[in-house]
């Protein structure tokens, strides 16, 4: 089932296994932080290491090689340079303002990095470090937000991978750098978001922003979608869920979120075995599938079965606006896609609708163009035949698009919205 948090004139958060107390109006007032999160003037990284291999070293090396526009700041007490850039040996030492600091540190010394944090004024941070409720280390994870609320900075993590933020060059992750787009992930699991970072680079696909949140001892992913929905870089939110804290409020935000952006799910742990790796895992507790299920359907949440299916539907969500009806039109240069595509529809419960005579004479100019009817039977009027074969037609995307678009104006499918004819 889903977790609750209970609102009273304090926010008291149950999460399965762990309750810490989260002063009123937090929530409210995070917005403006998590955009100093994503979109900082200056980085600051604590833990920062010269030795290749380190996390610290690896995401301060991500950075720098990212480009990222504004100034970074290694934070060790026992460096002077690393990549060229003069160390600081704590927060405080660093003289100019800083947004948002990635924590490197061992886990111990998180909540006390923190305090200084809250000290220096900064707003965000990112903890990679490990070693918390994951392993049944509660004390030390309530510690980390108990230092978190006294300092007014916002926690990604801890037990995460990083973020990134494509639009500003920043690269605050143990990850590949991956190329700008308009698809945003949200991950529990670090691992897995680092294996989808590196399938999309060969696939050259591109991501807005990408979120690993591993523990969620603070920002949770009802916050991230809020946040994601005024990006206006991205146009499809796609999200690993292992467990919800407050399942309620996440379903709240994202059928109103869905509204205006398509949001993909892989909801994991649905078995009882993996249920009980996911409490290993980032210590979340998985909740009923069928619940789940449910809950999605009613939010507009679309449900991916893998990886694959989630990527597959946000680079398709990500190129075509959502339709404004539930008619599909076919054009194919070969039969038996066509007759797949037309079975496939159906059983998703779309139309594809009989061609009307107008669509066939503006879609005349392709070469042995077949169109499908409603039922997957083919309709085989081979259409008029021209002297530049299909393939060519679709290389020169800009000749074939108008004529495309206006065989899309006709009135025997529903167009996309946000369209032209």
């Amino acid at each position: 089932m889903f977790e609750s948090r209970c609102v009273s004139k304090s926010k008291y958060v149950r999460d399965g296994h762990r309750s810490v107390t989260i002063e009123s109006g937090r929530q409210e007032e995070g917005a403006t932080q998590l955009k100093s999160l994503f979109e900082p003037r200056a980085v600051a990284v604590i833990g920062a290491s010269s030795k290749k291999g380190k996390i610290g070293y690896e995401i301060l090396r991500n950075m720098v090689d990212g480009q990222f526009g504004g100034a970074i700041y290694p934070v060790n007490p026992h460096e002077e340079v690393i990549l060229g850039l003069n160390v600081y040996r704590s927060i405080s030492d660093v003289p100019d303002a800083v947004d948002t600091c990635i924590i490197t540190v061992p886990p111990e010394v998180v909540p006390q990095v923190l305090l200084e944090c809250g000290r220096k004024k900064v707003k965000g941070a990112v903890i990679i470090s490990a070693g918390f409720s994951e392993i049944g280390n509660l004390e030390l994870e309530k510690q980390v937000l108990e230092s978190a609320l006294k300092g007014g900075v916002r926690v990604i993590g801890p037990n995460c991978a990083g973020i990134i933020n494509t639009e500003k060059r920043l690269y605050a992750t143990i990850e590949s750098r991956i190329a700008p787009g308009s698809i945003a992930f949200i991950t529990q699991s670090g691992a897995l978001g680092g294996a989808v970072l590196a399938w999309a680079r060969e696939q050259r696909m591109g991501f807005s922003k990408f979120v690993s949140y591993g523990n969620r001892s603070d920002v949770d992913e009802a916050e991230l979608l809020e946040y994601l929905s005024e990006d206006r870089q991205t146009r499809v939110i796609a999200v690993y869920i292992e467990g919800l804290r407050d399942g309620r409020r996440f379903i709240q935000v994202a059928k109103r979120v869905s509204m205006a952006k398509p949001i993909l799910a892989i909801k994991s742990g649905y078995s009882s075995e993996g249920s009980r790796a996911t409490l290993s895992h980032t210590g979340a507790m998985a909740g009923s599938d069928k619940i789940y299920d449910g809950a999605f359907r009613q939010a507009g949440i679309i449900r991916a079965e893998d990886v694959d299916d989630l990527l597959d539907m946000a680079k398709a969500l990500s190129c075509q606006p959502p339709s404004r009806g539930d008619r599909i039109g076919v054009v194919t240069n070969s039969g038996g896609p066509g007759v797949m595509m037309v079975d496939a529809l159906a059983r998703l419960g779309l139309k594809a609708p009989e061609s009307s005579a107008e669509s066939r004479d503006k879609l005349a100019f392709l070469e042995g163009a077949i169109m499908f009817e409603s039922g997957g039977v083919p309709n085989f009027r081979t259409l008029r035949r021209t002297a530049k074969p299909v393939w060519a037609l679709v290389q020169r995307h800009r000749y074939l698009a108008p004529r495309l678009s206006a065989a899309a104006s006709d009135s025997w499918q529903d167009r996309p919205r946000g369209s032209h004819p």
